[in-house]
């Protein structure tokens, strides 16, 4: 890992390093550049100017400090036009009149620097320690940080001096409390320096009374801000420094004006004691979570739910924590996070390293994204497929995986497969680990791990053994899953049967899709891919989109379908199931598709020629007429080719 103390690269700012240099070139006049706190003008500044151009371009820093004298003279300079300015001002600050006359008299132009974006922030950090940094640890980063790179920078810092900075298979990852150190307070500090005597004192009894655990305060518990006179709550909410539920907006206000008043704990606080149980309080939100996830209300979850508890490393004597993760994990993976899937599972796992259900939500993860050494070895830790040895592992990539034991998962002589398993939205209650099979997990996850290496055959008898069992084959994702690798008429009656007696939009749109796949019809797709972005569940609105690209006569309709199924595909962190693979590669055949997605998850051409039961020679003769047509020389460039969402259609030209 680089140390985080050494200078950090510099990233996300290309567009406006351009901008910023163009107004510095010979005959332009100069740049004013504004932002709030730590938005990164010092850096940019450095950037745009090194010291070999200092002797042609004044650059006046923090301009809003300068006396009124002085900053009448840099208004002289910019009037007389012969001397190029680089002048920052942070944003809030009331600047002298002679700096703020810059712009509004239209002198210089004016670039007001953004806070970084979430992907910008994980970009950062990434480059910063020198290798992948989780999803969980990144969003609580990018919050806790509130855009001021500064203590961003600090945050890294302490917590790798603290070693809570831990690197576990590849990749960096930070839980516990927030480390407050004297610089970190400093700058959490300058953010409320401002507040009078009555506003601090409120904002004080907040924190004060804050949860600090992993539990929520219960439905009747008075919150601290019931405690603060109404008047000083508006201001403070028009500071942006409360919500409309009076809780704390900044992450660090907290513990930071806690640390001030020598009060690391709430438990003498105007809520101490009324939390509700913890215990209590995670097995509701696992059946929350699960009853959402079966109804597909994904869009009605808050993003950042449970990130506390993991986050502060609490709940180790919970032992419906690992569970929770993994229902959390499988909510985000449904939304198409799959990074973010991943982050939870593998926090379930840390805490219960054999835990079923969080194996195989990192599996089925870690097969969107292609990382099938992950889900291999994920699948290979928990229970043997029904029919095989215990002891005997799931091997990893490059040797082919078991194929199902469809006679063991055959329901008996006279079961109706119909109705044991009830539809999306009629589940009443969350299965626990012990009451909900490993196969109806690993399964789904083995079917996505066998497409991610090409072998569709595989994934679909796969698919259609979870979709026939006896126990779950009213699962509409089981019976979702075989429309989405491309067999819509297998399923599509069960589908409409389960659309009539399910609660909720989840299982007519999913039945919608299934007809309007078998039928070709493009304009019925994207209806369907409308609608399933609406429930928040990207990754198969992307699906649906892609499908209707495929099957749009008109080419119009067609780029405009491949256009939406690139943008939500994009918010999918780099998921890439064989959808978006048939869009991204539309010049190769159905085999140089198959044989392309092998070579790019490492298997050799000996073991591509083994698993397709073909000659060495023809996978050969396939890779090299794919090459051509997807003007790549090599295996080194087929990793880029199949994420639609980053990198377009190459093959197309589409962007």
């Amino acid at each position: 890992m680089r140390n985080p103390r050494s200078p950090w690269p510099f990233t996300a700012r290309a567009e406006e390093l351009d901008l910023v240099r163009r107004n510095l070139s010979a005959g332009r006049r100069g740049i004013v550049v504004t932002g709030a706190a730590g938005s990164g003008r010092s850096r940019l500044t450095a950037e745009a100017v090194p010291e070999a151009m200092r002797d042609s371009v004044l650059v006046v820093d923090d301009a809003h400090l300068l006396d009124d004298a002085s900053a009448a003279l840099v208004h002289e300079l910019a009037l007389g036009g012969r001397t190029r300015l680089l002048v920052t001002v942070r944003e809030g600050e009331p600047a002298p009149e002679g700096v703020s006359r810059l712009w509004t008299e239209n002198l210089l132009p004016r670039l007001t620097l953004a806070p970084l974006t979430e992907r910008a922030c994980a970009e950062l950090l990434a480059r910063a320690v020198d290798g992948y940094v989780d999803a969980l640890t990144v969003r609580r980063l990018y919050r806790a940080s509130h855009g001021d790179l500064r203590l961003l920078r600090e945050l890294v810092v302490a917590v790798h001096a603290g070693g809570d900075l831990s690197h576990v298979s590849g990749t960096w990852t930070w839980r516990g409390t927030p480390p407050i150190t004297a610089r970190v307070r400093e700058l959490v500090e300058e953010t409320i320096r401002d507040l009078d005597t009555e506003e601090r004192d409120a904002l004080e009894l907040i924190a004060a009374g804050e949860p600090s655990g992993a539990g929520a305060p219960s439905a009747g518990a008075d919150v601290p801000g019931a405690l603060v006179a109404p008047a000083v709550l508006e201001r403070l909410r028009a500071r942006g420094l409360v919500t409309v539920d009076d809780r704390l907006v900044h992450p660090l206000h907290g513990p930071v004006l806690r640390a001030a008043a020598a009060e690391p704990s709430h438990s003498g606080g105007p809520s101490g004691g009324r939390r509700a149980p913890r215990a209590s309080a995670l097995a509701a939100e696992c059946e929350e979570l699960a009853a959402r996830a079966y109804a597909g209300r994904l869009a009605e979850i808050p993003r950042g739910i449970g990130e506390r508890m993991a986050e502060d490393d609490t709940g180790w004597d919970e032992p419906a924590m690992p569970e929770f993760c993994a229902r959390r994990a499988r909510v985000a993976r449904l939304r198409g996070e799959t990074r973010e899937a991943m982050a939870w599972s593998r926090e379930g796992l840390r805490r219960s390293p054999h835990h079923h259900a969080c194996l195989a939500e990192l599996a089925h993860a870690a097969a969107y994204v292609g990382d099938l050494t992950t889900a291999w070895q994920a699948l290979s830790r928990g229970p043997a497929p029904a029919g095989e040895a215990r002891t005997r592992p799931w091997p990893v990539t490059g040797a082919r995986p078991p194929a199902p034991a469809e006679n063991t998962r055959s329901p008996a002589p006279g079961t109706d497969t119909r109705r044991r398993a009830p539809a999306g939205g009629t589940r009443s209650q969350a299965p626990a680990q012990d009451r909900r099979p490993w196969a109806s997990a690993a399964v789904p996850a083995r079917t996505w791990a066998l497409a991610a290496e090409g072998d569709l055959d595989g994934a679909l008898r796969s698919a259609l053994g979870l979709a026939g069992d006896g126990l779950f084959g009213d699962d509409l994702f089981a019976l979702h899953d075989v429309v989405r690798l491309g067999s819509p008429e297998l399923v599509a009656d069960r589908l409409g049967e389960l659309a009539d007696r399910a609660e909720g939009d989840l299982a007519p749109l999913l039945a919608r899709h299934a007809r309007a796949l078998a039928r070709r019809d493009g304009d019925a797709l994207d209806k369907v891919a409308r609608g399933l972005a609406d429930l928040g569940l990207m990754l198969h609105a992307a699906e649906a989109s892609a499908h209707a690209a495929l099957v749009h006569p008109d080419r119009r309709a067609s780029q405009a379908s491949r256009d939406r199924a690139s943008a939500l595909a994009g918010a999918c962190q780099g998921a890439r199931s064989s959808a978006l693979v048939n869009l991204a590669l539309p010049r190769l055949t159905a085999r140089q598709r198959q044989i392309v997605s092998l070579a790019a998850a490492g298997l050799t051409n000996r073991q591509i020629a083994e698993q397709l039961t073909v000659s060495i020679r023809t996978v050969a003769n396939h890779l090299c007429d794919a090459y051509a047509r997807l003007g790549s020389s090599d295996r080194a460039g087929l990793e880029g080719l199949f994420t639609v969402g980053r990198r377009g259609d190459r093959a197309g030209g589409h962007r």
